[in-house]
């Protein structure tokens, strides 16, 4: 056999642009749809579940998901106070002991959060590093323009302590066809309502500008930002988390404006959700859709973020794909009932990541070493090198325990593929 094997997903309900396919051909990158399976093909019967583009959080920083939440105040007016109030906290034993973790443990933890989700893609809001490299758990956005926010422009926000960045140079300097994307108004003061008109005086609302949060800005004002191209990063668990409330996010939603200009995030666990699918959920208590949260996490994101190549499941596409339970619900719904340890599949570039033993025939067909793992209590097959590194951090996972192989067995399905 020529080259790496392709598989080939049947008795599947596959969700593209164009409505569903019953399989999915493919090896790193989608070859076919609602094609029969070629000879040679490794062929995985899915019985009836739900294939899914890979999941996009459009809102994360990687390296601060070890730490838990953290908090002085009940509720706040303003993110500023909050970072204010951090700066005791972060020179107890507690937070320094955490902090000396290495650097690349504690993205990959964040990393790790996401791909469990079925999680693909990550916008990280700090600068790119070193460990964002080709085995990292998830694809990291790279090409894209950025500051922290207009309070922290001079003041450490990176993991090495770079500065937050100039906000109107920041914007500048980004090429249109790329996102800029910023934290703005986040907080429910006149301070945070103020910083959508300081933005526009440094010409930093353009039509790539992404504002995270937003949430000191009016659903009128948003509406008329939607008009000029800007776009919304939406983390309502943080925006509740420390403000007590998020956006009025169905009235924003009835902008026609709004599509495609809409995205989900989780932010950190210092103030968010575990992971996007719990965000979803937070997202759907604030009255909003399965269909429309589901578009937020897949093709509007990647529109906000700029990203042919995310966000869809098609022909010529990367093989970037979740798989989720059979069930009499709608795909969006499907999802949304979804923990971690519900998720029946991930697959990052054609390769089977984790998922549930009784899909063990999708790793062989890849040809992927693969070691048992536990999630939330559930039995789980997982990538071995994905397995490995899960030993080697320094950080624990909570819920995430890989097993030991056991000795009846080799450890790996057919030949290996790379990562």
């Amino acid at each position: 056999m020529l080259g790496w094997p392709t598989c080939t997903f049947v008795n599947a309900r596959v969700i593209t642009t164009n409505g569903e396919a019953s399989s999915i051909r493919f090896r790193r990158r989608i070859l076919a749809l609602d094609e029969r399976p070629h000879a040679g093909d490794q062929v995985v019967d899915l019985d009836g579940r739900i294939v899914l583009p890979g999941l996009i959080n459009a809102h994360d920083h990687l390296e601060l998901n070890h730490y838990g939440t953290l908090k002085v105040r009940d509720r706040y007016d303003n993110a500023s106070d909050w970072i204010d109030d951090l700066t005791p906290l972060i020179r107890t034993d507690a937070i320094r002991q955490k902090s000396r973790a290495p650097l690349e443990d504690r993205l990959f933890i964040g990393g790790l959060k996401n791909l469990l989700s079925g999680v693909t893609t990550v916008a990280h809001h700090n600068p790119v590093y070193r460990a964002f490299g080709l085995h990292f758990p998830v694809r990291v956005l790279d090409r894209f323009g950025w500051a922290h926010s207009l309070s922290m422009e001079h003041r450490p926000v990176g993991a090495h302590g770079e500065p937050g960045g100039s906000v109107a140079r920041q914007a500048a300097a980004t090429p249109q066809e790329r996102p800029f994307i910023v934290h703005a108004a986040e907080g429910v003061d006149a301070a945070a309502a103020m910083e959508e008109v300081d933005l526009d005086a440094l010409g930093a609302l353009r039509s790539n500008t992404v504002l995270v949060h937003g949430l000191g800005i009016s659903p009128v004002r948003w509406h008329a930002l939607f008009v000029r191209g800007v776009s919304l990063a939406w983390c309502p668990r943080s925006n509740a988390f420390l403000f007590g409330r998020t956006l009025d996010m169905p009235s924003l939603l009835t902008s026609p404006a709004a599509h495609a200009q809409l995205c989900l995030g989780t932010d950190s666990r210092l103030t968010g959700s575990r992971d996007l699918l719990d965000e979803l959920r937070h997202g759907h208590d604030a009255g909003v859709s399965d269909s429309d949260l589901l578009t937020m996490v897949t093709s509007w994101a990647a529109s906000v973020l700029r990203l042919n190549d995310a966000g869809h499941i098609g022909v010529g596409l990367p093989a970037d794909l979740v798989v989720v339970p059979n069930t009499d619900a709608s795909p969006s719904a499907a999802l949304l009932k979804c923990s971690r340890a519900d998720l029946s599949l991930v697959v990052r570039r054609g390769t089977p990541m984790v998922g549930e033993s009784a899909l063990a025939a999708a790793f062989e067909a890849r040809c992927v070493h693969v070691r048992p793992m536990v999630v939330d209590g559930a039995s789980r097959l997982a990538q071995a090198a994905l397995a490995r590194r899960i030993e080697r951090c320094s950080i624990q996972e909570p819920g995430v325990r890989p097993m030991a192989r056991p000795q009846s067995q080799s450890g790996w399905l057919g030949r290996p593929v790379s990562s």
